[in-house]
């Protein structure tokens, strides 16, 4: 993977979007996740999401941003909605090259494109906004999840892990800015806590889903003891996401802040670890 990384200021606040513009090695195999189909496509699932899915936390921000009187946050929401359309973007370069790896990307990312506008439709700003805020934590808990256990992108191909880490990182600098944005605007405890309860029954059930979706039309069998294998690693031992449920539940304390977790350390050792991978020292002096 190459990437040329521009930082440029665009706005009054620490959260800055990085345009990275990656591209990806034609000679990187199709399960570029140690060589295993289940971490490989249950990650490409996730990036089959990203696109629209974030564009659809922009708009829930954006309908709020006129509002927001506290110069501080409208600043931050400026870097949020930076941040979130380089995601968009880098992820639609990202699934594009897995569609040519015979992974069907496009029809998951067109099922939640309808999906998207049918949450529009059906669903009141305030709870647009509150399901933005329980999918910013979960991205913000497997981000930081990436950035904090090195061990859990372990064997994930070197010329494919900037894509993520860079990701996380700025998962994790912005994860407070939707949070506080309702808390300006909105600030009803129980349309918070109900939506991220419906949130996570849909986020579980829509990712086995577009698994699902993606295993259907590749041209190799299914490799079964990949499956098994993946399940223990995500509930048994390690137990990834298991490991993430404190952090999970802490979002339904009234008192509930996502930057009571300082995840600057683990931001700074990632961003420097970019530099050194993608040759751009401005990164690491990005961290300072």
């Amino acid at each position: 993977m190459n990437a040329k990384a521009t930082l440029r200021r665009t706005n009054r606040s620490d959260i800055q979007p990085r345009r990275m513009d990656f591209t990806f090695d034609p000679d990187l195999p199709r399960y570029w996740f140690g060589n295993d189909q289940f971490k490989t496509l249950l990650l490409t699932a996730l990036s089959c999401t990203f696109p629209e899915g974030e564009r659809f936390f922009v708009r829930s921000v954006r309908y709020y941003q006129k509002n927001i009187t506290d110069p501080d946050l409208r600043e931050r929401v400026k870097g949020f909605i930076g941040q979130e359309a380089h995601h968009g973007n880098e992820h639609e370069h990202f699934n594009a090259f897995m569609e040519s790896k015979g992974v069907p990307t496009r029809k998951v990312h067109d099922y939640v494109h309808e999906g998207m506008k049918w949450i529009a439709k059906k669903f009141s700003p305030e709870r647009q906004l509150a399901k933005t805020c329980a999918l910013e934590h979960f991205t913000a808990m497997l981000a930081e999840l990436m950035l904090e256990e090195p061990e859990f992108l372990e064997g994930m191909d070197e010329r494919m892990l900037p894509l993520w880490l860079w990701h996380a990182v700025e998962e994790s600098e912005h994860k407070a800015v939707a949070f506080d944005v309702y808390r300006d605007q909105v600030d009803n405890y129980w349309v918070r806590t109900s939506e991220m309860a419906l949130t996570t029954v849909e986020f579980i059930g829509f990712t086995i889903f577009h698994y699902i979706q993606l295993r259907e039309d590749m041209d190799d069998k299914r490799d079964l003891r990949s499956v098994l294998n993946g399940v223990n690693w995500l509930l048994g031992k390690p137990g990834w996401l298991r490991r993430l449920g404190r952090s999970y539940l802490a979002y339904y304390k009234p008192g509930f802040h996502p930057e009571k977790k300082d995840s600057r350390a683990a931001r700074e050792r990632a961003l420097k670890k970019l530099a050194e991978m993608l040759d751009r020292p401005e990164l690491a002096a990005d961290a300072a």
